[in-house]
């Protein structure tokens, strides 16, 4: 049976995993040191729980507990329960979707076993807007991408937002994060990746007429910039998604990131 605990204080010390959801700078250091992540709303709890990750504990307003009765019987982790006027108070907002979990984060695989018997995968240099994030991830799932591996600096997947845009396909799709940006890129060649950059430029080569070995890895740029010009360098092929004339006639060259994404990623799936 689910422990449900009672609580009306917002200061309430066993409250603390859920402060200030809002307050990136807080919750990514209380995230670091506790070793946790937040999962919003009923669908997204139950693919972080389907997926292995523990749960820490549960914070939701009593309407929600009926609806998610039968996994809080199956997991063994405190259900604190408060009005909404509560769970608003230690959250920051108003918490839409209800219930919110507390979960244990896994340990993150090295580059060379993430890619290890994959065929697509998705690499993010310096992406910092966890809701662009998200929706890559979201992009992936859906056409088939195998994996994501992020430079050092991209934001957290698993930080709330990211989880949230995502409809939990972050649980889905297996991620790894560079130590050394150079050094990963070589463990990715080396394990027999053909290195794909996705850029703006309409001289490089279409992305639907680019060679796609048996495994390949399309690198996508930051939000404002791009690809970096080392990361470009590093490519075997530099490849763009057409624009139309009449589009390049009226200043638009590009796409916004997760739309090229979700371009790219259906196209990784010819071959």
């Amino acid at each position: 049976m689910a422990r449900l605990v009672p609580v009306s204080d917002p200061g309430d010390p066993r409250l603390a995993d859920y402060v200030r959801l809002r307050d990136v700078n807080l919750r990514k250091s209380l995230e670091t040191e506790h070793g946790l992540f937040i999962a919003e709303g009923e669908k997204v709890i139950r693919r972080a729980v389907g997926t292995g990750y523990p749960a820490r504990s549960f914070l939701m307003a009593r309407r929600w507990v009926e609806p998610l009765a039968d996994l809080l019987d199956e997991v063994n982790a405190p259900v604190y329960v408060a009005d909404d006027a509560t769970v608003e108070a230690v959250a920051g907002f108003q918490v839409h979707r209800g219930a919110l979990a507390s979960m244990e984060r896994l340990p993150v695989p090295s580059v060379a076993e993430t890619v290890r018997g994959v065929r697509r995968i998705l690499i993010l240099e310096d992406l910092v807007d966890h809701a662009n994030v998200g929706s890559i991830y979201r992009c992936a799932a859906a056409l088939g991408v195998d994996a994501v591996v992020l430079s050092p600096r991209c934001a957290d997947p698993l930080y709330r937002r990211a989880i949230k845009v995502s409809m939990g396909a972050v649980f889905a799709v297996p991620y790894a994060r560079m130590t050394n940006w150079h050094d990963d890129l070589g463990i990715i060649r080396g394990a027999g990746f053909g290195l794909l950059a996705l850029t703006p430029d309409q001289s490089a080569v279409p992305l639907d007429k680019a060679p796609m070995g048996e495994r390949v890895a399309l690198m996508l740029g930051s939000e404002g910039d791009g690809l970096s010009s080392r990361w470009l360098a590093e490519a075997d092929e530099a490849v763009c998604i057409p624009m139309s004339p009449a589009a390049m006639a009226n200043g638009v060259d590009s796409l916004n990131v997760v739309a090229a994404a979700a371009i790219a990623c259906h196209g990784l799936m010819r071959a």
